[in-house]
């Protein structure tokens, strides 16, 4: 496993408890250990996949027109029963039944499927959204393609009282259906008990259109056995494999769309991977001050160690695929509407992003910068989940809720100076990062510093440090501090350097709820500079801009044509 050795200290230097881990030994995946969070099937899901595949090879031997004794047995079997269903028939049953048949029509179907994508998009579940979306696409094609290859005639020795609607194997009505009722289960409704009820309550609308379209004579009873396998066995393994919920769970908790839930298989694979990676055993996992972090979610985490098993609270932070995928998105939005701002990239994956946090920590620490102790970090899910440990910050409090006095506003001031002298930036300054403890102040959430920045890039930190000062203060006495640290000249090249896209967006909203024009004090207080523009245009911005243009374009063709094809236009 791993040994703790030496006891560090923290940024306050306090005798943390915990040492830097060094490994002795750790079980390997290519031994052919499966990963903590695969994505499961379950038993029902083996099942469904078993019978799928019953029915792909059924279709393979009608198609090469082997083994037709089987498939007059079925005839056979299907005239018998829809004979049955004829005795039933009465005056009274045949309009309920006739009405039980709207439940298949173009409406309905169209009615549930766009109800399940408004709510999609209105609760931001986009990958859901594009799941169902593809599943509807795959399956409807599926069905007309094998509707028109068997070609089955209509039912044979029995009156059809219903309108045949031409060649059904599968049940078109019954496929659409299912599939709608389908994708609202597994997008809309939370898993387990939920869950399970609602299987309940969608199979009485899927046992009443089954019943009326035999009971009016308009399908075979082995194209509805089939229908409801393509239209809901499919679907299900579909959604298993693609959105699991363990990692992709239904809630409709408060909070944001990126934190994730660290209950359940993840809580057990989160413990799994401290034990395993740090040697740590976790005693208790919960989300801690979600409000204040958008790209991860943070925890707080109390682990046994050592041989005394003595207990001791650590910071986590959660990292996902999801999480680098919206950081992509967002700063490709914000180089088509400003460019490219210098020392703004992405990472290539989650793994590199923990590890490119792992080393801000330990760099930041050797420059004497104020940060938490870092403990490295541990792989979840190999390339999709890593959690990142920490100090936990004891008795610390944003800088929104600390006392800010002279002693406070040179700490904060005196750091990013230190920032500058050890070539570092921080480029995420705002009142969520910035701690204060014992007068002290501590830096966090590292994740996009920048090692040799560019003086532009230092100047913006300077700019949001200052401001985030100044809400809990005044421009006039941070500005008289700054000059403690900084030549008159710096801070108004800073200023002049700051714009709306500069700021973090919580600062940006601290200071539209302040109601001061605190960047315009500032500006007031220093040599006057003119604006640095930060609207450039480039070869690569203009690409950018033409490009997602036509990517909207297109994708909007496409959506359309896909929804027609699906039945929804």
């Amino acid at each position: 496993m791993a040994t703790v050795e030496g006891s560090p200290r923290g940024e306050s230097g306090a005798v943390t408890g915990l040492a830097v881990v060094s490994r002795t030994g750790r079980r390997r995946r290519p031994s052919g250990e499966a990963p903590p969070l695969p994505h499961p099937l379950n038993a029902s899901g083996w099942f469904y996949l078993a019978v799928a595949a019953g029915v792909v090879a059924a279709w393979s031997l009608l198609y090469l027109g082997f083994g037709t004794d089987p498939f007059k047995a079925v005839v056979r079997a299907d005239v018998a029963v829809l004979r049955a269903f004829e005795q039933l028939r009465t005056d009274a049953l045949t309009p309920v039944m006739a009405d039980l048949h709207a439940l298949g029509s173009p409406w309905s179907v169209r009615i549930l499927r766009w109800g399940t994508l408004a709510a999609l998009v209105a609760l931001r579940r986009f990958r859901h959204l594009f799941v169902f979306l593809g599943i509807t696409l795959v399956v409807t094609a599926v069905t007309a393609t094998s509707s028109l290859a068997v070609g089955r005639l209509r039912p044979i020795d029995v009156e059809i009282i219903g309108l045949w609607e031409g060649y059904a194997h599968p049940s078109t009505p019954v496929v659409a259906l299912g599939l709608s009722l389908m994708g609202m289960l597994y997008t809309l409704v939370p898993g387990g008990m939920w869950r399970n009820r609602a299987k309940w309550v969608a199979g009485v609308p899927m046992v009443a259109l089954c019943a009326s379209r035999l009971y009016l004579g308009v399908d075979h009873p082995s194209d509805i056995l089939v229908a409801l396998i393509i239209g809901m066995a499919v679907p299900v393994l579909a959604f298993r494999l693609l959105t699991p919920s363990e990692i992709f769970p239904i809630s409709y908790r408060r909070g944001r769309s990126a934190h994730l839930d660290v209950g359940g298989r993840r809580g057990e694979a989160i413990a799994l991977a401290l034990h395993q990676q740090l040697d740590l055993d976790a005693v208790e996992v919960s989300p801690f001050r979600l409000e204040g972090s958008a790209g991860s979610t943070p925890l707080r985490m109390v682990v046994r160690h050592g041989p005394e098993a003595v207990e001791t609270v650590v910071f986590g932070k959660l990292y996902a695929r999801s999480h680098l995928r919206s950081d992509r998105w967002y700063k490709l939005g914000r180089a088509i509407l400003y460019g490219r701002l210098e020392d703004e990239g992405t990472f290539s994956s989650v793994r590199r992003l923990v590890e490119y946090e792992d080393y801000l920590l330990r760099v930041m620490a050797d420059a004497g910068l104020p940060v938490p102790l870092s403990y490295g970090f541990v792989e979840i899910t190999p390339e999709r989940e890593y959690l990142m440990v920490t100090e936990f910050l004891a008795d610390a409090v944003e800088l929104d809720e600390a006392e800010v006095d002279d002693g406070v506003i040179d700490d904060a001031l005196a750091a990013v100076r230190r920032m500058w002298d050890a070539g570092l930036a921080h480029r995420d300054l705002k009142p969520a990062n910035v701690m204060v403890r014992g007068g002290r102040v501590i830096l966090i959430d590292v994740a996009f510093a920048t090692v040799r920045p560019t003086p532009w890039r230092q100047a913006v930190d300077l700019t949001n440090m200052m401001l985030t000062l100044a809400l809990r203060s005044s421009a006039e006495r941070v500005y008289q501090r700054a000059l403690a640290f900084f030549e008159p000249d710096d801070i108004a090249e800073a200023l002049a350097a700051s714009r709306s896209v500069t700021i973090p967006a919580q600062l940006r909203q601290r200071l539209r709820d302040d109601g001061r024009d605190l960047l315009a004090g500032f500006r007031a207080l220093a040599p006057e500079r003119p604006p640095i523009a930060i609207q450039l245009w480039s070869i690569r911005r203009i690409a950018l801009t033409l490009g997602a243009a036509a990517s909207i374009a297109v994708a909007i063709a496409l959506v359309a044509l896909n929804l027609r094809t699906a039945g929804l236009l």
